[in-house]
């Protein structure tokens, strides 16, 4: 703020002349100021970056499609299918044509209830086994870095040899939220196997007559 120039009174019937001081400007209040505009753009900044989620996918080979495909237990094959309307379907096994009778599609959805209960009950096993070890580490029984928490639970994920295999697939009316969300309910129920895969013209047929 500059400061006021204030009259100085001369005698009494004399002139007053006015008192000169020297202009300075308080410049503490402008240094609050920016301070608090660049906390306000930092944090706009950072809130409006977009959010991505990376997936990679592996490249596909017409020549060797059919070449040293791994074999997928049936009973272990858990397919989930996505569609439009936040629609999900899922079935167990695997859809041949030359071994009927085919599976039928039974229609759930992303509630606790839905197809979070269908994975937890399907990998009950590992997600006991992850959950007690990380309530060790919680209760302070073990004590081991975050690193090497994460390296054992991924060692367990490795070796286990019971969890369902998870195939998710989507039609051309699936929203991408879909997908996400999804995912997210294969980090929530710890499921150490799934893929993205493009749905066959036989799932096609069958997504046509599943219950809407």
């Amino acid at each position: 703020m500059a400061e006021i120039i204030q009259e100085e009174k001369g005698k009494k019937g004399g002139k007053r002349r006015p008192k000169k001081h020297g202009t300075r400007i308080d410049m503490t209040p402008m240094v609050d100021l920016m301070c608090l505009l660049i906390t306000f753009f930092m944090l706009t900044t950072a809130f409006s970056k977009a959010k991505v989620m990376v997936i990679t996918m592996p490249e596909k080979d017409n020549q060797n499609q059919d070449k040293n495909q791994p074999q997928i237990s049936a009973f272990r094959t858990l397919n989930i299918i996505l569609s439009e309307g936040d629609k999900v379907y899922y079935y167990i096994g695997m859809a041949d044509p030359k071994k009927p009778p085919l599976p039928a599609l039974v229609k759930t959805n992303f509630s606790k209830d839905g197809i979070r209960k269908i994975l937890l009950d399907k990998n009950r096993d590992l997600f006991t086994k992850i959950a007690e070890y990380r309530d060790k580490r919680v209760t302070g029984k073990i004590v081991v870095a975050d690193t090497t928490l994460e390296n054992e639970i991924k060692k367990m994920k490795r070796d286990d040899k019971k969890g369902p295999i998870v195939l998710i697939k989507a039609d051309e009316k699936a929203k991408y939220k879909d997908i996400v969300n999804i995912i997210d309910e294969m980090a929530i129920c710890n499921i150490a196997s799934y893929a993205i895969v493009d749905m066959s013209p036989l799932e096609k047929d069958m997504l046509k007559t599943a219950p809407k």
